[in-house]
């Protein structure tokens, strides 16, 4: 059920605003959360959740005083219904299982479009009913679905952790999600841990890492599996940023044999099944990485496909990646302007996630250094944009 807004929340979360002297954009970009949906809340357009708000409250330090203008009025017929799972639940009935391996799909299938501050409790709240029903009485065959279930739900936390430069957090889930993977004898489970780590190193800088991790996790995944393809995607990325073209687009090849005949998944967004259209995106990013001449026609593809027209498309957190690709293909080109707009473009959006926000420092670098005019404007989009550091589950800085 929607939540009803107090209109005294609009006024105040402008105000609160204004008294930390940020703009909307700012704002956004420290909550993960679009200028123009701040704005709608501040108008009372838009209804915020309890969850925004207490995630606002928490940016904003305001005590809490921005979740008490939201109050969640009593569902009774959902409670009702929650009882009902709840009894059901004391079997681990079929029914149970099924829904949370739904729940599963539709938190990963959420991954590329949902922010991971908005995300991150979801995850959460799921994770810990798949633990208390672990804790309960089932079978053997229950037990080892739910099991998977954590699994899944264990690396999806991960990951989102990484998003939010969470890394005590992430490697606390990354070795339960490895723990939980081990006891199911799930062997993509295991493959995705260890390309989730590969993927965290190389935006660290640590590039032999994140090969000897990709390597890994292909011997671990099951063969054409989607970690196994993600892993060898990961593999070229790295060999690029390490400056080996010969083998990167050895590795491109194999992702390119390896999707050659993978069928586009039923739900193409989500995040462990691999599907074939991204396998260009990755061509483009690890061929840019690399400074190889082919990169800015894959990556103008893909934008263009990703953005036909200009708004940010169906996964605006892609296109801003793909805006990104083609700035840094551009700037190996020589076409530096156009390359310093493609950046504008992607740190405005407000889509460039913490984990990812070192490929906008790196294009910010390169076009200082070629002298480009437009580089003062972007550096200041950066400035204003740039990522805070981000809470941990416990409070401390991550």
């Amino acid at each position: 059920m929607a939540p009803s807004v107090d209109p005294r929340f609009g006024v105040a979360l402008r105000e609160l605003r204004e008294r930390h002297g940020l703009s909307l954009r700012s704002l956004g970009q420290l909550a993960h959360r679009s200028k123009s949906h701040l704005h709608e809340l501040e108008t009372g357009l838009k209804a915020p959740t309890l969850d925004t708000a207490r995630h606002l409250d928490q940016v904003l330090d305001a005590g809490g005083s921005l979740a008490r203008l939201v109050e969640v009025p009593v569902d009774h017929a959902a409670e009702a219904a929650e009882l009902s799972l709840r009894v059901a639940a004391s079997d681990v009935s079929r029914d149970v299982l099924d829904r949370i391996e739904q729940g599963v799909d539709d938190l990963a299938s959420a991954y590329p479009t949902v922010a991971p501050a908005d995300l991150l409790p979801l995850v959460r709240r799921q994770l810990a009913y798949v633990v208390r029903l672990l804790d309960g009485r089932v079978t053997l065959a229950q037990q080892r679905r739910l099991l998977v279930a954590g699994g899944w739900l264990a690396v999806l936390r991960a990951t989102v952790h990484i998003d939010l430069q969470q890394r005590s957090a992430a490697k606390a889930h990354l070795k339960a999600a490895l723990d939980l993977a081990n006891h199911a004898e799930h062997a993509e489970i295991r493959g995705w841990c260890l390309e989730t780590r590969a993927w965290d190193v190389l935006t660290q800088g640590d590039y032999r890492k994140a090969l000897d991790l990709s390597l890994q996790a292909q011997q671990v995944a099951p063969k054409g599996s989607s970690a196994h393809v993600q892993a060898t995607a990961q593999e070229a990325r790295a060999w690029a940023r390490m400056g080996d073209v010969r083998s990167t687009r050895h590795a491109l090849e194999r992702v390119e044999r390896l999707t050659a005949n993978l069928p586009v998944p039923e739900r193409a967004e989500h995040h462990y099944r691999y599907d074939p259209a991204k396998a260009a995106a990755y061509t483009a990013t690890t061929l840019a990485w690399a400074g190889d001449p082919g990169a800015e026609q894959v990556a103008r593809a893909v934008l263009a496909d990703l953005d036909p027209d200009g708004d940010g498309g169906a996964r605006p957190r892609r296109s801003a990646s793909a805006r990104l690709d083609l700035g840094l293909a551009l700037v190996a080109a020589g076409q530096l302007d156009e390359a310093t707009a493609l950046g504008a473009e992607a740190v405005a959006s407000g889509r460039v996630v913490p984990s990812n926000w070192w490929r906008a420092a790196e294009l910010l670098a390169k076009v200082e250094q070629a002298g480009v005019p437009e580089a003062a404007a972007l550096r200041e989009l950066c400035t204003e944009y740039a990522p805070r550091r981000q809470p941990t589950a416990d409070g401390t800085a991550s």
